[in-house]
């Protein structure tokens, strides 16, 4: 389907081989879908620049707009990293798939964060009303949902470049949702 490769480090600029060590080095290897974005001489490091920037979300939080994001997107890569991802942040199984079906029962605050990411994603900004009244309602503020905007363009982007690129996936992979319903 694709004729992305993913590039090893002696394939890609030296600029790129030292985020790939940094990354080894932190991560333990190099995913899959941050080496895609190693074709380009400058879009991993503004990546990654962009993902790990100050935001008034916390990890946790994080992971609830990435689920959210990447099951509306239906992103295989980013639902099973991210999977993986919110479970070291502390989520359950079940809770994750609450969280990709945009939804958290389990805690009124990231219920509003979570229908406020799928609606945004969803809508393609055309944000429901009633949404963000939920989402201030609950206790965010409008510095929560300008970051919370900013972290769905974030995943958004992976969402594409594995969607075009279709790299293989390179953590356990995630079930569909309608599979486990």
């Amino acid at each position: 389907m694709s004729n992305f490769n993913v590039p090893t480090r002696e394939e890609v600029s030296s600029n790129n081989q030292a985020i790939f060590d940094n990354l080894e080095k932190a991560v333990g290897f190099v995913p899959n879908l941050f080496a895609t974005y190693a074709h380009s001489e400058n879009a991993l490091g503004n990546y990654l620049t962009l993902s790990n920037a100050k935001t008034s979300l916390n990890a946790k939080q994080k992971e609830v707009v990435n689920l959210a994001v990447s099951q509306v997107n239906n992103c295989i890569y980013c639902l099973s990293a991210h999977t993986a991802i919110g479970k070291m942040n502390g989520f359950t199984d079940e809770q994750i798939l609450e969280l990709r079906a945009g939804e958290a029962s389990f805690d009124n605050k990231l219920d509003a964060l979570a229908r406020l990411a799928r609606n945004i994603t969803e809508n393609r900004g055309a944000t429901d009303s009633e949404v963000v009244d939920n989402f201030f309602n609950a206790g965010w503020t409008k510095e929560n949902m300008i970051d919370t905007i900013v972290l769905v363009g974030d995943k958004t982007i992976s969402n594409y470049i594995h969607k075009t690129t279709n790299v293989p996936v390179d953590f356990p992979v995630a079930q569909p949702l309608e599979a486990t319903v």
